[in-house]
């Protein structure tokens, strides 16, 4: 709570504690599996809008990454769910890997302030990343060496929380990605 400034939220997504691989969005909206319980819903309708994936690739937290800029998808979604995902956020998506791995949301972390991706991301990714956002985009790692970022980092333009045996390099990596040192 103090260190992303954020109310803090007690939930499960299909009955899981894992909330991050259920759940994506940014400030116009969350994105949760379709497999989601009402009551579920229910509790994030009280923090703002709500769409469900009601597709076969439903993990949203691992297939979406978003900010108030832009969403990154797998690169299998379905054109059609792309577009419903873009029109909801308000951003423009596009389908992207990142070091080959097609779970963005596992693979990079994105605040309103810069993207920090697998470091294994290569040229041609960066500029798909690129083509939907000026923000800064750095490579990094956490937890010495975990290149799956978005499995041990949260951030937003505030703070982040990085897990527990990342590296001082990785942190200062973490750090001046999303500005937070100047």
């Amino acid at each position: 709570r103090e260190e992303l400034g954020v109310e803090v939220v007690r939930t499960t997504i299909q009955e899981s504690e894992i909330v991050g691989s259920l759940l994506s969005g940014n400030s116009r909206g969350m994105i949760v599996s379709g497999l989601a319980l009402e009551q579920e819903i229910g509790t994030l309708e009280e923090y703002g809008e709500v769409m469900q994936l009601r597709s076969g690739m439903n993990a949203a937290g691992n297939v979406i990454l978003a900010n108030d800029r832009f969403a990154a998808l797998h690169p299998d979604m379905d054109p059609e769910i792309e577009k419903e995902i873009a029109a909801f956020l308000k951003v423009p998506a596009v389908k992207v890997t990142f070091g080959g791995v097609k779970t963005v949301g596992m693979a990079a972390v994105a605040t309103n302030s810069g993207v920090l991706v697998h470091p294994r991301t290569t040229r041609t990714e960066l500029a798909a990343l690129s083509s939907v956002t000026d923000l800064p985009i750095g490579t990094g790692s956490v937890n010495l060496g975990g290149v799956l970022v978005g499995s041990g980092l949260v951030a937003n333009t505030r703070g982040y929380i990085a897990g527990t045996q990342t590296s001082g390099f990785e942190l200062g990596r973490i750090e001046e990605v999303f500005g937070f040192v100047g």
